[in-house]
């Protein structure tokens, strides 16, 4: 196999950001937790941008009703657990990139090792509440950035799709849901998320829905399967990358080092 350097990879991310852009995204750690629709198309942006150091942390196995929206979801990985099939696209991707995949169900009980204080960001791909809320807990006692991305199902409207406080969305459920659970909890609701501010298609009646199995979520609990596009939970990862990047390029905490790149 070919060797590539680091220039091959990302020459035209160099053309973008600059030496000290790419140099910056090398020297950063961050965490995609969950690895659904939404974090597995995180954890491929960051790749592709450069990030140095990724921690992948995911529970779950590639079942065939993920084919429709989850970058690692192919026919020939269909049983195969999510973060050790996204470890292998990301190496393949870029084979420099630090890897630390965690077959892990996150919850209190898991926080202080998955999410640990090295961590420059975090990205929240969760999407069950209460370890939603825990992990955005963890992210701000050990005050790691984090943006949390909200739901993405039952929606086709990519020009609804916002980045706020979460003190500050409408219209999506989830969001509702989450600040709630926050502030019964006294955790700060200032976070950045990402939501939709279409309302969320009905459900159809005119078929079964089916609950997921529980099959790897050992800690984890049946739900109803909820209807999706291929294109909107990608989206909404893609976005997450996005602010993730260029919070680490241009954020308040880089901007000590001196003008941004160019």
């Amino acid at each position: 196999m070919k060797d590539f350097s680091v220039r091959d990879l990302f020459q035209r991310s160099i053309m973008f950001y600059g030496e000290e852009g790419l140099a910056r995204l090398q020297r950063s750690f961050v965490a995609v937790v969950g690895l659904g629709g939404v974090g597995s198309h995180a954890a491929e942006a960051l790749a592709r941008a450069g990030i140095g150091r990724l921690r992948i942390v995911d529970c779950d196995v590639i079942k065939m009703t993920d084919v429709n929206r989850q970058v690692i979801a192919l026919t020939t990985t269909v049983g195969e657990r999510k973060v050790d099939a996204m470890k292998e696209r990301l190496l393949a991707i870029n084979p420099g990139i630090e890897l630390d995949s965690r077959h892990a169900f996150f919850h209190s009980d898991t926080a202080t090792e998955l999410i640990t204080e090295e961590l420059d960001f975090v990205i929240d791909a969760i999407d069950s509440l209460n370890p939603k809320g825990e992990l955005i807990r963890r992210c701000t006692d050990i005050s790691v950035p984090t943006v949390s991305c909200l739901g993405a199902s039952v929606r086709s409207d990519p020009f609804q799709i916002k980045i706020a406080a979460l003190d500050e969305t409408a219209v999506c459920p989830l969001a509702r849901a989450l600040r709630r659970h926050l502030r019964s909890r006294r955790i700060p609701t200032d976070i950045p998320v990402i939501f939709s501010t279409e309302n969320p298609r009905p459900l159809r009646t005119d078929m079964e829905l089916n609950l997921e199995s529980k099959g790897a979520y050992e800690r984890g609990r049946p739900r109803q399967a909820l209807p999706s596009l291929s294109t909107m939970p990608a989206i909404f990862g893609l976005i997450a990358a996005n602010y993730v990047i260029m919070e680490l390029l241009h954020g308040p905490g880089n901007r000590q080092d001196g003008p941004s790149p160019s």
